[in-house]
């Protein structure tokens, strides 16, 4: 899966590009937004259960106030 990610269009998928296997990476209020967009857009190769996870943690976030969905690299 991480090969499907390395081939996904930094203009198409801004967020998504973000994550890293080895770093973290921060989604605040502002960004939040732009994240279940382009996980609709994902290819088949990049999708899994991560998805409907991430989809969850990004309406948790929505719905709060000052939080921040981290992803956490090794």
């Amino acid at each position: 899966m991480a090969a499907a990610f390395a081939d996904l269009d930094p203009a198409d998928f801004p967020m998504l590009r973000a994550p890293t296997p080895y770093g973290d990476a921060v989604f605040n209020q502002r960004k939040l937004p732009l994240l279940p967009a382009e996980l609709d857009r994902l290819p088949a190769a990049c999708g899994g259960d991560w998805v409907v996870q991430a989809r969850e943690l990004c309406q948790v976030v929505e719905r709060g106030l000052h939080l921040y969905l981290w992803f956490l690299g090794d």
